[in-house]
């Protein structure tokens, strides 16, 4: 077996010092040692841990994420369409549950069977972590390698592979909400194109935007392609996942997310792990048309949905319906003067604008440029 201190102190010193995940129990304990010696952040599942890691790498640090066989199902979409297509490198903890020839639950069955078989699949390196400590450090070591060249690496790890590792600290965030406001008058209904202008009008060389999937970040780039800037592409829901990760390693920098009704409603568990860890130099903004507008303006069920009272209730200090463009205006002003994880709800009105182009430069050139503009400003 591993022991787990000093599994975990060696990750540490090769400058893995980030974790995320889902617990399991072939994991718990290095889950364990990494919340009582590391910084974990707990997401609501495995897909919003790599958009998290995915921010943290973003924000300079070397991300690990955590996560039993029956999730990597869940981590299928910002695998193969976020971290890929943006070259963002994580280190991986798979359990093995269901290990063929091992008595395990029966719902572990398949998944024991094609564990491996999905990490080839999606064209990631990786290998059985030895329980052999020797062994072991020459396989980390090879997977930080990996890392250095932009190449994610997992471990698949079977059941017995670490030593016990007492939990000496839980987690203990707390945060309430402190202001929220309520439908109170008549929406605006602006376009989606208006209101993406006046939020890039009060970015600032200390502003990093994120835009979700589809028009919104298409729309943004047209509006302005700009060093600061990442638009989402694939990894749906994911983007407020990706702005906790960077806005928690980065607290000098101010993270605007602009959200979709579509993409908050596939993964809306991740309101719940931004409002526990509540970064105060974070402002989610939800524009809301009803509709999954890249795809052909397809309904969703946003229009049964109480977004601010859902945040407010998640743990976000402020969540503002907002009504109109002017009272947007004046809660950016606001949120920028004061701080605090803020939730901005607003309702737009369907379509895009005509002729949409897309990004000129592909999502890893983004990146890079981002990366460049977090560490020069």
């Amino acid at each position: 077996m591993l022991e787990t201190t000093t599994f975990g102190n060696h990750l540490k010193a090769l400058g893995f010092d980030f974790y995320t995940g889902v617990p399991c129990s072939f994991l718990k304990d290095l889950i364990n040692y990494s919340i009582n010696e590391s910084n974990y952040i707990a997401a609501a599942n495995e897909g919003d841990a790599v958009a998290i890691a995915a921010g943290a790498y973003l924000g300079g640090r070397k991300p690990v994420v955590l996560m039993q066989n029956s999730g990597l199902t869940n981590a299928i979409s910002p695998l193969s369409s976020l971290t890929y297509p943006f070259q963002i490198p994580i280190l991986g903890f798979v359990s093995l549950r269901g290990e063929p020839g091992l008595h395990d639950e029966l719902q572990h069955k398949l998944m024991g069977e094609i564990t491996v078989k999905m990490l080839d699949l999606m064209q990631i390196k990786w290998e059985f972590l030895s329980p052999v400590d020797h062994v072991a450090m020459k396989q980390i070591q090879k997977a930080a390698d990996f890392i250095e060249k932009q190449e994610t690496f997992f471990f698949v790890v079977k059941k017995g592979t670490f030593t016990r590792e007492k939990l000496n600290h839980d987690l203990c965030e707390k945060s309430e909400n402190k202001r929220i406001t309520r439908k109170t008058a008549v929406d605006e209904m602006p376009s989606r194109y208006e209101t993406l202008r006046i939020i890039n009008q009060f970015k600032d060389d200390n502003t990093i935007q994120l835009a979700t999937t589809g028009k919104t970040g298409r729309e943004l780039n047209e509006i302005e392609d700009a060093a600061n800037n990442l638009y989402m592409v694939g990894s749906m829901g994911c983007v407020s996942s990706l702005g906790l990760g960077l806005a928690y390693t980065r607290n000098d920098k101010d993270v605007v997310i602009m959200d979709g009704d579509g993409a908050i409603l596939m993964r809306m568990g991740s309101l719940a792990t931004n409002g526990f860890y509540h970064p105060e130099n974070m402002l989610h903004i939800l524009l809301d048309n009803h509709s999954h507008d890249s795809t052909g303006g397809q309904r969703t069920v946003s229009n049964n949905v109480s977004f601010v009272e859902i945040a407010a209730a998640s743990g976000y200090q402020n969540a503002y319906y907002v009504h109109s463009l002017e009272e947007l205006q004046a809660k950016i002003v606001e949120w920028k003067k004061t701080k605090g994880l803020t939730f901005l709800y607003l309702k737009i009105s369907p379509g895009s604008k005509q002729n949409l182009g897309r990004p000129k430069i592909s999502p890893a050139e983004v990146k890079a440029r981002l990366q460049l503009f977090i560490n020069t400003k």
